[in-house]
């Protein structure tokens, strides 16, 4: 059972808030809590909510309730990941893999979720190290640092070479992400609770390069050997472009920390990939 609740609202330069929804929203949430609290920091505001620093929020709260898309909980994944606070995504974006609940479905299972009865699933993240840590709960992209242009590098699995190649760069999916931006890149589907990563190269320039699935568990190397410009960048799930020189080595690993991810009890994964990415559609229904 959950007794303190933070919410955790989309806030990204650009994007607005529907205050409208958010107020209608909360005014259920309360009818089966109290306490609802939000960070003293947030643009959102309301009166029915305990606003508090953050030091206060992370050591109060236990279950913390997202209002967004994907890009909103991946935020609040990052925010809040080292306290262990499990959250729950209420999709008010666009496709929301991660953020799975409806709005409208959201008054009829937020007591179950309150009460307990839910799934809590943890996902596994994947970092990148040389001189410096990153980590990405979808995947970590490692590319050249411009555009169209191919660089070369060396792959190693458990110290031995699997391939030296040119292409636009290489991403390293987790499961979570391969539904994410590895998809478009051409990467098969892995379902949550399995324990892999894909690694696909970007646009290679060998026809024969196709991704393929190993354990998190294994020791993954990336040598920069030669590219465009004198640096080569990393990204971790869209974020800012981390600068890496050629020549350097760079480490793949599975982060300790793990995200806690809030599911109803019914939730089901191939329920979300038939409504989200259009499968089994009657494409006789599709002429008008």
């Amino acid at each position: 059972m959950f007794k303190n609740i933070g919410i955790y609202i989309k806030e990204k330069s650009g994007e607005g808030i529907d205050s409208h929804g958010l107020d209608v929203l909360i005014d259920n949430l309360k009818k089966h809590t109290p306490k609802v609290f939000i960070e003293d920091t947030s643009k959102y505001k309301n009166n029915s909510l305990i606003t508090i620093k953050h030091s206060e929020f992370v050591s109060k709260v236990d279950l913390i309730i997202v209002f967004g898309g994907d890009g909103t909980l991946l935020r609040s994944a990052r925010k809040y990941l080292e306290h262990n606070i499990p959250i729950l995504g209420i999709n008010m974006g666009t496709v929301g893999f991660l953020t799975d609940v409806k709005t409208e479905d959201f008054e009829s299972i937020i007591k179950d979720v309150i009460d307990g009865n839910c799934k809590i699933e943890e996902r596994n993240l994947v970092s990148a190290s040389y001189n410096t840590t990153a980590y990405g709960l979808n995947e970590i992209v490692i590319h050249s640092g411009a555009y169209t242009q191919l660089m070369r590098y060396r792959l190693s699995v458990n110290d031995k070479v699997v391939y030296e190649q040119r292409s636009d760069g290489l991403i390293i999916a987790t499961p979570t992400g391969s539904t994410a931006y590895a998809l478009s890149a051409g990467g098969p589907i892995i379902h949550p609770g399995l324990d892999v990563w894909t690694i696909l190269p970007m646009l290679p320039q060998s026809i024969s390069s196709r991704p393929f699935v190993i354990s998190s568990d294994e020791k993954v190397k990336v040598n920069l050997l030669k590219g465009p410009l004198e640096i080569a960048k990393i990204c971790a799930d869209g974020q800012e472009d981390i600068p890496v020189p050629y020549l350097e080595d760079i480490q793949i690993s599975k982060m300790e920390h793990k995200l806690r991810l809030v599911h109803p009890i019914n939730n089901d994964f191939f329920e979300a990939c038939r409504e989200k990415l259009g499968w089994s559609l009657d494409i006789s229904k599709k002429s008008s």
